[in-house]
C-alpha cells in the first residue's frame, strides 16, 4: 500500500508538514508542479491506484494523450469509485487540455460525481 505523503525532518529533528501530493497525466508537457507523472492513461491509472488509500492534493489532466489515446479510461476509473461510494480523495482536479471539447466532457463528468474541478493553464492553478 502506497502513502501520499513524504515527510522531511526540520534541522532540530522535528518533522515538516507532509509534502503535497500532486499527480499529472499528461503525454507532452512537464508539468513543474507535479510530484509524479504519467504519461499514458494506462500508467496515470496505475498512479492513481498507488494512490488510492491516501490523499491526492491535486490532479492534473490533459485530454488528448497521443495518438488514439485520451484520459477518458482515467475518467472512468474516477466515475467508478464514485459511484461504487468510494471516491478517490481529491483535493482539486485540474484540466489543462487545449481541446476544449474534451476538457467540457472532464468537467462535465467528473463534477457530475462531485469532484472539485477546474479549467486551467498547465503547472499554475487558476488565481482568485
Amino acid at each position: 500500500m502506497a502513502t501520499s505523503t513524504t515527510r522531511a525532518t526540520c534541522d532540530d529533528g522535528r518533522p515538516d508538514a507532509p509534502s503535497p501530493v500532486i499527480l499529472g497525466i499528461d503525454d507532452l508537457r512537464p508539468l513543474p508542479r507535479a510530484t509524479r507523472i504519467a504519461r499514458t492513461s494506462r500508467d496515470g491509472i496505475e498512479l492513481l491506484h498507488e494512490h488510492r488509500d491516501g490523499y491526492i492534493d491535486e490532479l492534473w489532466l490533459d485530454h488528448d494523450l497521443g495518438g488514439d489515446d485520451t484520459i477518458m479510461p482515467v475518467v472512468t476509473v474516477l466515475e467508478e469509485a464514485a459511484f461504487h461510494g468510494r471516491p478517490f480523495r481529491i483535493g482539486t482536479v485540474y484540466v489543462h487540455s487545449a481541446n476544449p471539447i474534451g476538457a467540457e466532457n472532464v468537467v462535465r463528468s467528473l463534477s457530475h460525481w462531485s469532484y472539485r474541478v477546474r479549467r486551467a493553464t498547465a503547472g499554475e492553478p487558476p488565481r482568485g
